[in-house]
């Protein structure tokens, strides 16, 4: 088997450009305020500090932590159920003209931008007098959640041979029997990986919590960002520390389900 040098050499070219800005998230985390605006920026400390962790903790990290666990995990179970279950249906009732259209009606989702209704979601959360709450994220972010979910989920439902389905319903088994007992289990890989990438974007939403949220009791983590922003200046290395504890919840999903992501995401690429 002849080595592919070039694909090898850019692979780790774009490792390098991919580590840079961890790298100095990392380092800066450790410098004091003063050392971060006259040292290198991309020298380590030379007399690593805790102070910036510290400083974090105090300022409501911990609250702003589990508002966003809450968030991301309130908006992705139900996202990725719900998906699920539209997907098996979309996929196995394909001659149905009722769910053709419920299709395009997903399909249409993906054409909307978070940004374009803004204002109509906003209304609508007055209305339904859930401002400034947790809920007022989890609903629109189950919503914009679940289109490409469905898509994805229905694609890897399709590859699922047909021979399979038809056994178990000889077996005498419903399509509720079906979908739990055979379709889910194949279809985990994909499952994990709109779960992954469900939660990633929910974990760094900005614009919602933004416009729905007000009190400094609903923040997410994002937004928690400004505490370290002040009218005159902002303290870069606080902020490094938090985006460092920010991100350790997203790594060690990732080191977890790496294997079914990796599995999901290459699924059709062999046919």
């Amino acid at each position: 088997m002849r080595r592919n040098w070039i694909g090898g050499s850019l692979a780790w070219l774009w490792l390098i450009v991919a580590m840079v800005p961890i790298y100095w998230v990392v380092i800066t985390s450790f410098k004091t305020q003063a050392s971060y605006f006259i040292t290198n920026t991309f020298a380590p400390p030379t007399e690593p500090i805790l102070d910036n962790y510290q400083d974090v903790l105090e300022a409501g990290f911990v609250r702003y932590f589990l508002n966003s666990v809450t968030v991301s995990v309130g908006a992705v179970v139900p996202a990725v159920a719900v998906s699920f279950m539209a997907a098996y249906a979309i996929v196995r009732g394909a001659g149905n003209r009722w769910l053709r259209s419920i299709n395009s009606v997903f399909m249409l989702g993906l054409a909307i931008p978070l940004q374009a209704v803004v204002i109509p979601v906003y209304l609508i959360i007055i209305r339904l007098q859930m401002y400034d709450t947790l809920a007022a994220i989890i609903l629109p972010s189950i919503a914009f959640a679940i289109p490409l979910s469905v898509l994805v989920l229905a694609n890897f439902i399709r590859d699922v041979p047909k021979e399979l389905f038809e056994s178990m319903r000889v077996d005498g088994a419903g399509e509720w029997g079906t979908m739990w007992r055979l379709a889910f289990p194949l279809t985990r890989p994909a499952l994990v990986t709109v779960a992954i990438y469900n939660t990633l974007s929910i974990w760094n939403g900005f614009i919602l919590p933004l416009i729905l949220t007000q009190s400094e009791d609903q923040r997410t983590m994002p937004l928690a960002l400004w505490t370290f922003q002040s009218e005159y200046g902002v303290n870069t290395p606080a902020i490094a520390a938090s985006v460092t504890l920010t991100t350790v919840p997203i790594v060690l999903a990732y080191a977890i389900g790496r294997r079914q992501l990796l599995s999901g995401l290459t699924a059709g690429f062999g046919k």
